[in-house]
């Protein structure tokens, strides 16, 4: 009786995980394994990748960067809002998750007027005599908006790992005679570690297959590997080999998730996703 319940109530879950998951992910399957004209099973897909290696190895080097400056920028604000009063606390994690209530289009394209060449910020640097100055169309400016866009996807996982370190094992560490660097180093960082890989995940896996920040905040010659995608479902009219390179993405992430898994769990077992 337990075990059908338990079914019964599962029911749902297993009809959305094979509807919105399984299938499409078969279906990216089939597509990237066949010949776009003939519908015949084909390693061709596959092997046409290699062709796209510097521009996915340039997606993962973005998105890497971007994952570290926001972990230099998260783990103080994270560090910060948990120790901070439990109110105080309510109000910084609302704060840092406003951001996200916004459209992600409209907070992409709010950059595009600051950093434009007429934009506020060299307009402001008019004023000081300063400018204009080239920000729109570089690279800086794609790694910008990563961190911008994905900033609260490291914070949210941080602050979560470190609220839950208890403050017990900081005093006995000052009671032997740690000081406030050895304090941080031997016990709240290693604490926090799973937070840390939680975090780069998080902000690692949209990061690495963003097209849209690419487009509005990079030049012509900032192509990543989500725009490599995007160009073959649409003006290349190739889905087959699109789907070959999604199905890269999807490994990427699978590793990234395994990695996680492996050397983030808590000591409960849980990881922060």
């Amino acid at each position: 009786m337990k075990k059908n319940k338990s079914l019964l109530l599962s029911t749902p879950y297993i009809i959305w995980m094979v509807v919105f998951t399984l299938i499409p992910l078969g279906v990216v399957c089939y597509y990237a394994l066949t010949d776009p004209e003939t519908g015949a099973f084909t390693w061709q897909n596959i092997l046409d990748l290699g062709m796209f290696l510097p521009t996915l190895g340039i997606s993962v080097w973005y998105s890497l960067i971007s994952a570290l400056i926001c972990l230099l920028l998260g783990y103080p604000v994270a560090y910060f809002i948990a120790h901070r009063t439990p109110v105080m606390q309510k109000i910084l994690y609302m704060l840092v998750m406003l951001p996200m209530c916004m459209s992600f289009l409209l907070r992409t394209l709010a950059w595009v007027g600051l950093l434009e060449t007429n934009g506020i910020i060299n307009r402001f640097f008019g004023l000081l005599g300063i400018g204009p100055m080239t920000m729109i169309g570089t690279s800086g400016a794609v790694v910008l908006g990563m961190v911008y866009n994905y900033l609260p996807y490291m914070i949210l996982p941080l602050y979560a790992i470190i609220v839950k370190i208890d403050n017990r094992l900081i005093e006995a560490a000052e009671d032997l005679g740690c000081t406030p660097t050895q304090v941080f180093s031997k016990v709240v960082l290693p604490l926090s570690m799973p937070g840390i890989l939680s975090g780069i995940t998080m902000v690692f896996v949209p990061a690495v297959s963003t097209f849209y920040i690419s487009q509005k905040l990079g030049g012509t010659e900032t192509m990543l590997i989500g725009d490599v995608i995007e160009r073959q479902f649409k003006s290349a009219g190739n889905p087959n080999l699109g789907a070959a390179l999604s199905l890269v993405l999807m490994l990427l992430v699978f590793i990234c998730t395994g990695i996680m898994n492996r050397f983030g769990s808590d000591e409960e077992g849980g990881v922060v996703v």
